[in-house]
């Protein structure tokens, strides 16, 4: 008599979780997406810039984008004169430019048509029409859009993390407050909520946006995680700790919210890209963040006065497309893989 041993038996949640994901060929794309976006944020100063990543100058070594980012390699005195100085103009032994040798911010002085602002040689995907090269914009533009999407949502996770679970638990009147409360926010509208505190503030920052998108972002969130706790703590495990004597924050941080989490935590995907649309429809309405930092909604924002720069529009449409789309497909995959139905 012949036994069919399950390769997969005795492998952890964890695992199991992993397994399932890779299965899904979308949901593997897309991380590579993601992880590409997030190499070129990173690297976008030495990608994208004016200044020469290492240059030769009188015979002393520099490495202005690295001064720039805060990085010093003392392998020459940086002198004060060079503070201010037009790394152009200087006259290098020799000097290593980036890939774009354009800042996001700077302008091209020589270009006046838009013939001459239209995607060339010089300018890969253009310019706008203060002269400012687009493909640079966008490698500059990734980094706010991550940081954004993680920030806000990290802000909304934690709120409605911790909301959930006390309402959740405790029940009774503290779960009827907050469920109030929830109600009652919901019952904004958020983005006119968010135009109106930026309108209000005269000219929104970056991190004011990120705290607003945050601010109003956790209802979900913790309607959601209140719907866990509710499941867990009526669980063996909990009420074991709970006889056991163990303190009410124990029981909630060590015991039920470890096990009501992992579900929650897929909504961070479709958040992160909810905070990428929120911020790019608030710069292209112009409420975004300050004009002298380029994001892809600010980009977009440039197509509304030009209305022949078809390349204002559809390669920063194309960017926010790309990365909406992969951030749903990884929590698709996320929500697929950790069906425990699918477990064998």
């Amino acid at each position: 008599m012949s036994t069919t041993v399950n390769p997969n038996e005795g492998e952890s949640y964890g695992q199991f979780v992993r397994r399932q994901f890779k299965k899904n060929a979308f949901g593997m794309i897309s991380i590579w997406i993601v992880g590409i976006i997030a190499v070129i944020a990173i690297f976008a100063d030495v990608l994208a810039n004016d200044k020469p990543i290492v240059c030769s100058l009188r015979g002393d070594m520099y490495f202005p984008v690295a001064r720039e980012i805060g990085v010093t390699f003392g392998v020459a005195q940086w002198g004060a004169e060079f503070a201010t100085a037009d790394w152009k103009s200087l006259p290098y032994d020799w000097a290593v430019y980036p890939p774009i040798p354009y800042a996001p911010g700077s302008t091209d002085k020589r270009l006046v048509t838009l013939k001459d602002r239209s995607p060339s040689a010089l300018h890969w995907l253009g310019t706008d029409d203060l002269g400012r090269d687009v493909l640079s914009g966008l490698i500059h533009g990734s980094r706010y859009a991550l940081s954004i999407g993680f920030v806000a949502m990290s802000i909304a996770l934690t709120i409605g993390i911790i909301l959930g679970a006390i309402a959740g638990f405790f029940g009774g009147l503290t779960d009827l407050l907050i469920s109030r409360l929830i109600e009652v926010v919901i019952t904004f509208p958020r983005f006119f909520l968010i135009i109106t505190i930026v309108a209000l503030v005269e000219q929104g920052t970056l991190w004011l946006i990120m705290g607003l998108i945050g601010l109003t972002g956790w209802t979900s969130i913790a309607r959601f995680m209140r719907g866990e706790v509710l499941r867990v703590r009526n669980l063996d495990y909990v009420s074991a700790a709970t006889a056991l004597g163990y303190s009410t924050t124990r029981i909630i941080f060590r015991h039920v919210m470890p096990n009501a989490i992992a579900p929650v935590l897929i909504y961070a995907a479709f958040g992160i890209v909810s905070a990428i649309l929120f911020e790019s429809a608030l710069s292209f309405l112009g409420f975004g963040v300050p004009p002298t930092v380029v994001t892809w909604g600010s980009v977009l924002h440039k197509a509304r006065s030009s209305t022949y720069s078809w390349w204002l529009a559809v390669f920063p449409g194309l960017m926010i497309f790309i990365t909406v789309s992969a951030f749903n497909l990884i929590g698709d995959a996320l929500r697929d893989a950790t069906d425990p139905r699918l477990r064998s």
